[in-house]
């Protein structure tokens, strides 16, 4: 017989059974301790005893069950074995009370190698790899209807692993959801969402407008919504990345002020070329430079550049802890046109403040104000 290529998860050579427990042990009374309960344990099948499995199956010596199926098929099968394995097939032998010597039930609606590939499952738990890959489907189908779950739980693995691709997932999909197996449904659901424009353009989601409309309709709005959450979270991300990067601002102005740096501040540095540490230093010290010599700041909305900066200088003095020891430019003068400001004009800078401060919630530094102290 040909040698099996693929183990299920349960009689595979990594999956070794620890070994048993020891026999009871008794104590000196005659009466046995608590852990000496018999426990039932997996056990590990040898290659032997699978070929075993699989040629009382293929010759089908002694097999009480016929098996019809698609096309006029029929497999020999054992009444002990398979009835043991499956509960609903079973229940199948029960009802057939024709020929009590030998019974005969029917598994139609799939190809007849699947159904083989099936009974033969039951017998040794093994199959071939590319039975798997060709008929996977069709034993997902077959595990559900007749309730095998180590054979469900076998197809779900290799859908996820390596048969799940952007032709397939549709079928699958509605496969998964009439199987009752949320897993692999999760992740085709995840696939179609992730690559719409493919799946979309697939022979299954075609044929799945004409059969389930309801069901595209719901991937339909499924795919609107993350689409608006991706975008949602693509804006907020923006949102963060400018907070921080005014944050980072409003600390290089105070090192600029307070330590210099380059060419600008209180003292002179040595060294202009080498970096402070300060990402935001070189921009600032351009602006900076710019509004010194800057002959429209002054006009009504002349430079925008000179209008950003009033503006960095003005959020500094909103987050500024102390505007009289402060060093940087006009931020006591700042603070007394806050007074002279419109309510709606103030209550846009103290969100802007609050967001701006929000992003350091952790270690945030000494000479600005913490995030819970500025209330709208």
């Amino acid at each position: 017989m040909e040698n099996i290529n693929v183990y299920s998860p349960e009689c595979s050579p990594e999956n070794v059974s620890p070994p048993p427990p020891p026999p009871p042990v008794k104590s000196n009374s005659g009466t046995k301790l608590k852990k000496s309960t018999v426990q039932k344990c997996g056990s590990f099948a040898s290659k032997a005893t699978r070929d075993a499995w699989d040629r009382m199956f293929d010759e089908a010596h002694g097999a009480d069950v016929l098996i019809h199926t698609d096309n006029n098929g029929l497999i020999y099968a054992h009444s002990n074995v398979i009835g043991m394995a499956s509960d609903v097939i079973r229940g199948l032998m029960k009802q057939d009370k024709r020929k009590p010597h030998r019974k005969s039930i029917s598994i139609l609606g799939v190809p007849h190698d699947a159904v083989r590939v099936f009974i033969r499952f039951l017998y040794s738990s093994c199959y071939e790899k590319q039975d798997m890959e060709d008929l996977a489907i069709h034993l997902l189908v077959l595990s559900h209807v007749y309730v095998v779950p180590h054979l469900k739980r076998v197809c779900e693995s290799h859908f996820e692993n390596t048969l799940l691709n952007k032709e397939n997932v549709i079928d699958v999909f509605q496969l998964a959801l009439l199987c009752d197996a949320p897993r692999l449904a999760l992740l085709c659901h995840r696939m179609i969402l992730n690559s719409f424009e493919e799946v979309s353009t697939s022979e299954g989601w075609q044929a799945m407008k004409q059969s389930h409309p309801s069901l595209q309709k719901e991937l339909l709005r499924s795919v609107s919504y993350e689409l608006d959450v991706k975008k949602q979270r693509s804006r907020k991300q923006k949102e963060i990345q400018t907070y921080t990067q005014l944050y980072d601002a409003m600390e290089a102005f105070v090192h600029i002020c307070r330590d210099g740096c380059r060419e600008i501040g209180p003292t002179k540095v040595e060294n202009p070329h080498v970096s402070c540490g300060f990402q935001a230093c070189d921009g600032l010290e351009k602006l900076l430079k710019h509004m010194a010599g800057c002959k429209l700041r002054s006009i009504p909305g002349g430079c925008s550049r000179c209008k950003r900066m009033w503006q960095l200088l003005e959020l500094h003095s909103r987050i500024c802890v102390d505007s009289e020891q402060c060093r940087v430019p006009l931020c006591g003068d700042f603070k007394e046109r806050m007074k002279k400001q419109s309510r709606k004009d103030e209550k846009r800078w103290k969100l802007l403040v609050k967001n701006v401060l929000s992003t350091k919630r952790i270690g945030g530094s000494p000479y600005f104000l913490q995030a819970i102290d500025v209330t709208l």
